[in-house]
């Protein structure tokens, strides 16, 4: 595949698209005007997938068309961060002449940070030894001269990690920057310059509000700890593990000590609320917290009906969406109680038809 390139004009044109079509979806909640945040045209994702495509001595990364389902070589990728796109040459030159590291070897993932660090997830259909270990071993020392860079290998019930399964990233919000544990094949934001103006926005929506702030789904303290600052107290819930033990130590790293957080899901959540009774919540007093506000990122189904129900209990309601269709289904219930006072678009996805939405619900007087 010829290396693809990206037009500023091309990139406004489709932005303008997704702007319009989020405007009229949601024209019949009266929401405010559109806030717009673009991305970067080129270079902007964080991380990137790959299948390896086996032709004799040649090595190739390969992507499908989902339609025809026919695959086609990448030999480059705009998309990704510059650095992912200098590592996914120097691995490829490095692997082909090894056949301990390219046998049945079928994907490699990236994962890449601001800081210049990255993570490379050999995918295998084999399990591997201590020849592969040691090899690996050696193609890491090699690609450190592009960054700090981590190889991971991995194959059927099995994790090999030579040094660390995370990158370190930081992220500017107002004059702070965050810093973050970001785990390999955890779930991080894959546009990090369009995470930043999402976490600039979600700190001035709720600058002047008070008391406590329950977050569900709060991943690894992407918006905990920035909006930690706004508030008394934080109560935050996350069901996977990895998350849960990230989120705790960016905690430590960044100083933030006014967050408490619980492994549990917005299901579980909702029904303790209700009265029900769970050892991970030993030692935490719901009682004490006086939440008037809350905070929501759900996955792409968006909020269970029980969960809209609790949401709609709570006097502001700042709802961050990767679905708009499903936001959408649930403001059908929770513009009963509230209006849009802020709705913004968060373009995390150039040039497909997925975008990020963002609003602040306020109840109605």
């Amino acid at each position: 595949m010829a290396e693809l390139s990206f037009s500023q004009s091309e990139y406004d044109a489709q932005l303008a698209d997704k702007s319009r079509w989020l405007t009229e979806t949601f024209n019949r909640f009266s929401p405010p005007t559109l806030e717009l945040f673009a991305s970067a045209p080129s270079h902007y994702r964080m991380r990137a997938e790959f299948r390896v495509w086996h032709d004799g001595d040649d090595l190739d990364y390969i992507m499908f068309d989902k339609g025809t389902r026919n695959h086609y070589k990448v030999t480059s990728f705009p998309q990704a961060s510059q650095l992912i796109n200098e590592l996914m040459t120097a691995l490829l030159n490095e692997i082909k002449g090894q056949p301990v590291l390219r046998r049945k070897l079928f994907q490699v993932d990236f994962l890449s940070s601001q800081t210049g660090e990255a993570t490379i997830s050999l995918l295998y259909h084999r399990q591997l030894d201590t020849e592969w270990e040691a090899a690996a071993t050696q193609l890491q020392q090699t690609l450190q001269q592009h960054g700090k860079v981590e190889l991971i290998g991995r194959a059927r019930k099995q994790k090999i990690v030579l040094a660390r399964d995370y990158v370190m990233e930081t992220l500017t919000v107002g004059d702070k920057s965050f810093h973050y544990q970001q785990i390999e094949n955890s779930f991080t934001q894959p546009n990090a310059g369009v995470c930043e103006k999402m976490l600039n926005w979600a700190v001035d929506t709720t600058k002047e509000m008070s008391g406590d702030l329950l977050e569900l789904y709060c991943g690894n303290g992407n918006f905990t700890l920035p909006l930690a600052q706004n508030f008394r107290k934080v109560l935050a819930t996350e069901i996977a593990k990895p998350s849960v033990a990230s989120a705790q130590l960016n905690m430590k790293l960044n100083q933030v000590d006014n967050v408490t957080v619980i492994r549990m899901s917005s299901e579980e959540f909702t029904e303790a609320m209700a009265g029900r009774k769970f050892n991970r919540l030993a030692g935490v007093d719901l009682s004490s917290y006086e939440c008037n506000t809350i905070f929501v990122d759900p996955p792409r189904s968006g909020l269970d009906p029980d969960t809209v129900n609790l949401v709609q209990g709570y006097d502001n309601i700042l709802y961050i969406s990767c679905n708009p269709e499903t936001l959408a289904e649930n403001l059908e219930q929770l513009i009963e109680t509230h209006e849009i006072s802020r709705f913004a678009l968060f373009d995390q996805f150039p040039y497909t038809h997925h975008c990020e939405a963002g609003v602040l619900l306020t109840r109605r007087q």
